[in-house]
């Protein structure tokens, strides 16, 4: 269907299923597997027809990964690029931001989010998917004015 509507697609990993993916993550370098991952998936959908342009990836930060795969894959955001498509990233209220700013409450999240958003952002990272928009604009808009492009 994606292919014959020309609809985008985004490719996210997760490791299992939505029952089992927190039950003990393995990876060698996350990073790395993730990308190889993704890589087939591109090709898979690119055989199915679906045009690699209206292809996004998602390296599936807090889906089957533990807290250091997460550091790791954040750490690691622009091998993605290599992928030659456009990367979006979801790490707005995640488990590993309460476990670096201690706060457990996912609403109290936020400066921990921005934060994270902000870093995926320094490394070329196209697409957020987040829960406070508003927060996250007024964010972006001030980083992109301290940080324009080509300066």
């Amino acid at each position: 269907m994606a292919a014959k509507s020309g609809a985008p697609v985004i490719l996210m990993h997760m490791q299992g299923d939505p029952k089992t993916m927190q039950d003990d993550p393995r990876y060698g370098f996350a990073p790395t597997e993730i990308y190889e991952y993704l890589s087939a998936r591109i090709e898979a959908c690119v055989a199915a027809g679906i045009d690699a342009a209206n292809i996004l990836v998602d390296p599936g930060v807090g889906f089957g990964k533990t807290f250091d795969h997460n550091v790791d894959i954040l750490d690691c955001l622009s091998l993605f690029h290599g992928l030659g498509r456009g990367i979006l990233v979801g790490v707005s209220r995640k488990r590993f931001i309460a476990s670096l700013s201690r706060e457990e409450a996912p609403k109290d999240r936020l400066p921990g989010s921005l934060a994270a958003a902000l870093a995926a952002v320094d490394q070329g990272v196209q697409m957020l998917r987040v829960h406070d928009v508003a927060e996250t604009r007024q964010a972006l808009s001030v980083w992109d004015a301290l940080n324009p492009v080509g300066e």
